[in-house]
């Protein structure tokens, strides 16, 4: 703001009242992004934009501090029937958000009045007001996937076609699941989509009745059709920021990495959890870099998302890959290769869970 005109004193209390929205509002996105979500960019844009927003020179601040009477203001007793006194944090975001944005409309009207244009710029509230649409939206998206997250831990079981050798994916799910399993992916790099379809839709519908996430390998399509918890893509895939655009803002979204630089990539673009791997070397895919503890450890250092390890992972090594700082850790042929596949499952979950 610049210096103040002269203005009433009732022009006054509707820039003051909405000034203090602005600022309420702000402070409590701001600390969503910092506190709960550790979303340094949104955390950034937010804080920028208060402190951008809310400063002022002296002369108008001394003006809505004289002109201000919350004692008398006729809004504080009344309330609006239906009003929620609890909610859900997905529900007060976009409370809050919505809050900003109309002060910010109010204002950017307001400046538009003679005589109070010298005091406020109209275009600066009406660039924060969209600015802050697309804040909103990444800060709901965050949250909603951030339970999903949470769960990103144990044993991630990948149900593979090709290894199960025409078993059936559901009861091989069923098994692992029963072993202590946490996460299921469904990956097939044979089958049709129009085939794979309804074993997905299968899938899910087991995993959400054991409350366990449900992950496509690859396929984006296959992953809306079945609505499954999320998607992993590979660095050959789908763009992660594609995908995270392409995604509905509740979706995971995971990806594959061999490297310090991709994980911060992948976690920059938009993944919720970074696969590191391979691990060891693995008879699923000989071809896989093998990128060892070592850089299992740096990643975790770089990156705040969950980590999931992978390649060649069994029982007798899955305490030190946790140890090492994964926070799950997928197995393809060590559960699918074994005769019973819900013990293979449980001995490895007994060796996970013991490094929590």
């Amino acid at each position: 703001m610049t210096s103040s005109e002269a203005i009433s004193r009732q022009t006054l209390r509707i820039i003051d009242a909405n000034l203090n929205r602005i600022g309420e509002g702000l402070r409590l996105l701001e600390d969503v992004a910092r506190l709960m979500l550790n979303d340094t960019t949104l955390t950034q844009q937010l804080k920028t934009m208060r402190h951008e927003l809310l400063k002022g020179d002296l002369p108008l601040h001394r003006q809505l501090l004289q002109a201000r009477n919350s004692t008398g203001d006729v809004g504080i007793d009344i309330e609006v029937k239906g009003e929620e006194r609890k909610r859900e944090l997905p529900i007060t975001i976009v409370a809050n958000s919505k809050r900003v944005q109309e002060s910010f409309r109010v204002l950017e009207e307001l400046a538009k009045v003679p005589g109070i244009t010298p005091s406020l710029d109209t275009e600066k509230f009406k660039h924060a007001r969209f600015d802050l649409y697309t804040i909103e939206q990444a800060l709901v998206s965050k949250v909603l996937r951030q339970d999903k997250a949470k769960r990103l831990s144990g044993l991630y079981a990948i149900i593979d076609t090709q290894l199960l050798r025409k078993r059936s994916h559901i009861k091989a799910a069923s098994e692992a699941i029963r072993g202590g399993a946490r996460i299921i992916q469904l990956r097939d790099k044979m089958s049709s989509k129009k085939e794979l379809l309804p074993i997905a839709q299968q899938l899910k519908k087991l995993c959400a009745q054991k409350n366990v996430l449900f992950i496509i390998n690859d396929y984006l399509d296959l992953a809306l059709a079945s609505d499954a918890d999320g998607l992993h893509l590979g660095q050959d895939d789908l763009p992660v920021k594609e995908a995270r655009r392409l995604l509905p803002i509740d979706k995971i979204l995971g990806c594959s990495t061999t490297s310090v630089e991709q994980a911060v990539a992948a976690q920059a673009d938009g993944a919720d959890y970074i696969a590191v791997g391979s691990i060891y070397p693995t008879a699923t895919k000989k071809t896989a870099t093998v990128v060892g503890l070592k850089t299992l450890r740096q990643i975790r250092k770089a990156v705040t998302v969950p980590l999931v390890a992978i390649g060649g992972i069994n029982k007798d090594n899955a305490a030190e890959v946790m140890a090492a700082g994964a926070d799950a850790v997928a197995v393809i042929s060590a559960i699918l290769s074994a005769k019973n596949i819900e013990e293979a499952a449980r001995q490895i979950t007994t060796e996970v869970e013991g490094q929590k």
